[in-house]
């Protein structure tokens, strides 16, 4: 391993630990940058699995900035996750799928955060671009660019792996998904961010800079869609615009399932694609073993995505009440389901905090959540990062992190902002 940098271990373990369980707020993004809220989960799994915070903010460096987001239960054990992910009769998506309701004056639906039937239909219509005819056909041009990526990168020179290979690979598949004009693609890439992004992230300053950049997306996309009203393209926006369901959605429901299906489309993949980095500089025995066996290959990314969580938890709303561990969640509160501590439950997972590419329960992670909410392009992440690791393998004898990577502040995306890299040859 290089030795320019260890990951500390249990990062927050003290505050984790000295402060009153009732206290514990997992949602405040401060401490996701240096990844502070892992010992507060394995302390929620143990002690408090079904965890009530009665004020939850959405921190800002200063205090006086905060945004309440009210109440929330955190439910942190894989077996309490899987139960409630997969029971849409007693849990809903709606209004939202993170913890802050949707502004009254600015609401973006989307077919994430809607109950059947109408998630179901607005889903069936842009299924067949995941369809396996489909991938098989973009399995072809998903090589060829990672091809061209990978040949282009500085040999035995530093760079930032995110910008140059994550961002770019999984900013091109956008771009393709929506026929959207190439010259443009980097446009993505920052919808994407500020979409999921809070004021003072280092993103945007203000919620008006959020909606106005929004906007933007809006009034671009829009352009698109009238010009593909009648066509017969296999493309999102094609079919969003002539699906009989979806063609004549509102606005703000439209701009909301872009900002899905752009945020779906780039966070989840680009951020796995970081990790595959950092975790095999981490754990360079892993990287020795898939590249001695390439049939692990499918396993590996597995067992990435397991470990890197890249959207960090969903929400759900009680329709009624519901018992668990000897509480009572009411009808109406708000439920965080902790995709990234399910994934490190002892209970599910032998050592859950290291890298395996051996496990041989890797699939069961639950990254891309369960039920009828399931990630509909899980099939294509997964198909781009498996085609990255055949490349790389291919390439280069290693790849070593200079230091600690930068990552989001926030507590939904689970990503990295920055991650300085030499490659050997």
């Amino acid at each position: 391993m290089n030795q320019a940098f260890k990951a500390p271990r249990r990062p927050g373990h003290d505050y984790a630990y000295n402060t009153p369980l009732a206290d514990l707020d997992p949602s405040n993004p401060l401490l996701w940058p240096k990844e502070e809220m892992w010992s507060i989960f394995e302390r929620l799994r143990d002690e408090d699995p079904l965890h009530f915070c009665e004020e939850a903010w959405m921190s800002s460096e200063r205090p006086d900035d905060m945004e309440p987001i009210g109440a929330y239960w955190s439910v942190t054990r894989y077996a309490d996750i899987m139960a409630i992910d997969t029971d849409h009769h007693r849990f809903s998506s709606e209004p939202a799928i993170v913890l802050p309701d949707p502004a009254e004056d600015f609401p973006l639906p989307m077919f994430i955060a809607m109950d059947p039937p109408k998630h179901d239909v607005q889903r069936q219509t842009i299924a067949p671009i995941v369809s396996s005819p489909s991938l098989s056909k973009m399995s072809v041009i998903i090589r060829e660019r990672t091809q061209a990526v990978l040949d282009s990168v500085p040999i035995n020179q530093e760079f930032d792996w995110v910008d140059t290979v994550s961002i770019e690979l999984t900013t091109m598949m956008l771009a393709t998904l929506f026929d959207f004009p190439f010259e443009d693609r980097r446009r993505l890439t920052r919808w994407s961010d500020v979409a999921t992004a809070g004021p003072e992230t280092g993103i945007v300053e203000s919620e008006e800079q959020r909606r106005a950049e929004l906007m933007e997306c809006f009034e671009y996309f829009m352009g698109l869609w009238h010009q593909r009203i009648g066509g017969d393209g296999q493309d999102l926006i094609t079919m969003l615009a002539n699906g009989e369901n979806t063609k004549n959605m509102e606005p703000t429901e439209y701009l909301g399932n872009l900002v899905l299906l752009i945020v779906g489309g780039n966070d989840t993949t680009r951020n796995s694609m970081s990790a595959s980095i950092y975790g095999s500089h981490l754990f360079p025995e892993q990287w020795a073993k898939v590249k001695a066996n390439r049939d692990l290959i499918p396993n590996t990314v597995a067992e990435i995505i397991r470990w890197q969580t890249p959207l960090a938890y969903m929400r759900r709303t009680a329709l009624e009440d519901v018992e668990m561990h000897g509480k009572t969640i009411k009808k109406g509160d708000k439920v965080a389901m902790w995709y990234a501590s399910g994934n490190r439950d002892e209970r599910k997972f032998e050592n859950p905090n290291a890298l395996d590419f051996e496990r041989k329960n890797a699939r069961n992670h639950m990254a891309f959540g369960f039920g009828i909410h399931r990630c509909f392009g899980n099939r294509l992440a997964e198909l781009q990062l498996q085609i990255l690791w055949d490349e790389m393998l291919k390439r280069f004898s290693r790849v070593e992190v200079i230091n600690e990577p930068t990552r989001n502040i926030s507590s939904f995306v689970k990503g990295y902002t920055k991650m300085n890299v030499i490659v050997r040859d």
